[in-house]
C-alpha cells in the first residue's frame, strides 16, 4: 500500500524537538507522573508507564531521574495534580489540529490555546470537530532504504494491521494501540529499529500546504507546541 511522503516532515519535526530538549523532558516527566499515579509504578503491569519511560530513555533522561519521578508519583508525595484535556481546531487552509495537554489549571490552558489559534490564523473548534479525521494507532516509521520485505514479514507476523511504503521510501508500520509494544519488540529483535515509534493520532488524509500558507501553519504549530501545558500536537497538514 502506498502512502504520502512524510519523511521530510518527520526529520524537520525531530530537528525542532532537539532544539527544545528541556521542554521535552518536562513533558515526559508529566506523562510519567500521570501514568504512574493512574496505573502504579510497576512497569511490567503498566503499559502506559512503559511507553513514557521509553520516551524518557530516547530523550536521554538519566535512569535515576526517571526512577525519582515514578517514586514521587506513586508515593503520593505532595505536588500538582494534572488532568488531561484535548483541544481541537483548524489551521491554515482548513487543516485539522488536535492538542493534547496536561494541566493543573484548565482555565489558563484553554485561554492560551484559544489565543494561539486566534492570533495565528486558526480557529478553535468544539469537542469532536476534527478527531474523526484521525486514527488512534501505534506507528513505527523506518528510514528510506530499510528492507521493506523484512519489515512487512516481521510486523505482520507480530500482529501489525498494515505496512505502508511512502512516496519517499520510508516504511510505516501501523498497529492497534494495544499491539504496538509487541510489534515494536518483534521488529527490534529482528534488528529493525524505527526512527519514529509511538502510539499516536494519525491523520486519515492530509492537506498539502506550500509557500506562505505552509509558513503560517508552521508558525501556528510552533506556538501551540511551545505552550507549557502541551504534550502533543497532531495535524493533517503536509508542509
Amino acid at each position: 500500500m502506498a502512502g504520502h511522503s512524510k519523511w521530510a516532515n518527520i526529520q524537520h519535526r525531530k530537528g525542532r524537538q532537539d532544539e527544545k530538549r528541556g521542554k521535552i523532558w518536562t513533558r515526559i516527566i508529566r506523562e510519567i507522573t500521570v501514568a504512574a499515579r493512574a496505573g502504579g509504578g510497576d512497569l511490567s503491569a503498566n503499559p502506559r508507564l512503559r511507553l513514557a519511560v521509553d520516551k524518557a530513555k530516547a530523550a536521554n533522561m538519566p535512569a535515576d531521574r526517571i526512577k525519582y519521578n515514578i517514586d514521587k508519583a506513586t508515593g503520593n508525595a505532595e505536588g500538582l495534580t494534572y488532568e488531561e484535556i484535548r483541544y481541537e481546531g483548524y489551521g491554515i487552509g482548513g487543516a485539522a489540529i488536535m492538542i493534547d495537554t496536561m494541566t493543573d489549571n484548565r482555565v489558563r490552558t484553554v485561554a492560551e490555546v484559544r489565543h494561539a489559534f486566534s492570533k495565528h490564523g486558526g480557529n478553535m473548534g468544539t469537542e469532536g470537530s476534527v478527531v474523526f479525521q484521525f486514527k488512534h494507532c501505534g506507528q513505527l516509521i523506518f528510514a528510506p532504504g530499510t528492507n521493506e520485505d523484512k519489515v512487512m514479514e516481521v510486523a505482520l507476523e507480530a500482529g501489525a494491521e498494515d505496512v505502508v511504503t511512502d512516496e519517499d521510501g520510508a516504511v510505516e508500520v501501523l498497529t492497534a494501540p494495544a499491539d504496538f509494544e509487541a510489534v515494536k519488540n518483534a521488529l527490534e529483535a529482528a534488528g529493525l529499529t524505527a526512527e519514529v515509534a509511538g502510539v499516536t493520532m494519525r491523520p486519515e488524509n492530509t492537506i498539502e500546504l506550500t509557500g506562505e500558507d505552509a509558513a503560517k501553519m508552521q508558525k501556528l504549530l510552533d506556538v501551540l507546541e511551545d505552550l507549557d501545558d502541551t504534550q502533543e500536537v497532531y495535524h493533517n497538514a503536509a508542509l
